[in-house]
């Protein structure tokens, strides 16, 4: 399998497809999922001529199962790791839900003179943590919750959310895809408990303001605004605040794995924005 080993020993997994000399879209994947997660959109521009890759975070997916590591100042390293192994320049970034924040700590800290435009999709920023500086946050009492679920039976945990909230299956009149809920299963147990469990902290407790503040490239925020998983407006609506370029696109009554429910609306839209 293709893969990569950071200096610090951790192997990343990665997927390449496409010409070399076809301009990169980087996928950065959503908690507790993997590249694989990016099907729809990985095959879609790889058949409009992209070069399409997509890596699985540490302890996710086929990566390295570390003890270690588990925050966003490892996760943005290991994805420039993997840039700079493939020498990847004039690139997209497109990040789902925690990899939002992945992509985005990737492109204020690494992505210099790499990245030419950046994509937050159901994205974590600027911080889902109440706090006194962020007073419409989730409680922490809320991501407790999540890791005493995890803790206690995360093969049923794992069944829960993408059966109900994540692809908006328990809203009425809402068809669930089993194929959907399966793989979403698949991709979780894959991973690491450990790096899923310290996950929770990474995505829920990371500050990006200033990331958010620092990015000097175009940047699209799209968000469902029936998003369960991440709020809309302790998120997004924030986010395209805080960037110098920044376009919000609000998706009515879309949750937060539209990439999954609703790939033709997602990827036009993608496509339009890299082509812009």
């Amino acid at each position: 399998m293709p893969s990569i080993t950071t200096t610090e020993g951790v192997e990343i997994f990665f997927k390449d497809w496409g010409p070399k000399t076809a301009q990169p879209i980087f996928f950065h994947h959503g908690w507790p999922l993997s590249s694989d997660d990016w099907d729809a959109q990985m095959l879609f521009f790889l058949a409009k001529g992209f070069r399409v890759v997509a890596h699985d975070r540490r302890g996710h997916g086929r990566s390295t199962q570390v003890s270690d590591g588990h925050d966003m100042d490892h996760y943005a390293a290991d994805a420039a790791a993997v840039v700079e192994h493939l020498d990847l320049r004039n690139s997209v970034h497109v990040g789902h839900s925690t990899g939002g924040g992945e992509a985005l700590h990737y492109t204020a800290r690494h992505g210099k003179d790499r990245v030419a435009k950046l994509v937050l999709i159901g994205a974590v920023p600027p911080i889902m943590l109440k706090t006194d500086k962020n007073p419409g946050g989730l409680p922490i009492e809320v991501f407790d919750g999540l890791r005493a679920a995890l803790a206690a039976n995360r093969a049923q945990f794992f069944l829960d959310l993408p059966t109900g909230p994540f692809y908006g299956y328990n809203r009425p009149g809402v068809e669930p895809s089993q194929g959907a809920i399966r793989n979403w299963w698949r991709q979780g147990m894959m991973g690491s408990a450990k790096a899923h469990y310290d996950g929770i902290k990474a995505f829920s407790e990371t500050d990006f303001t200033d990331d958010l503040k620092a990015v000097e490239v175009p940047t699209l925020v799209m968000h469902g605004d029936d998003d369960q998983i991440v709020p809309i407006a302790d998120s997004a609506l924030l986010s395209a605040k805080l960037l110098k370029h920044g376009t919000l696109k609000v998706y009515e009554k879309l949750p937060h794995g539209m990439c999954t429910t609703h790939p033709d609306l997602i990827n036009a839209d993608l496509l339009a924005f890299i082509k812009g």
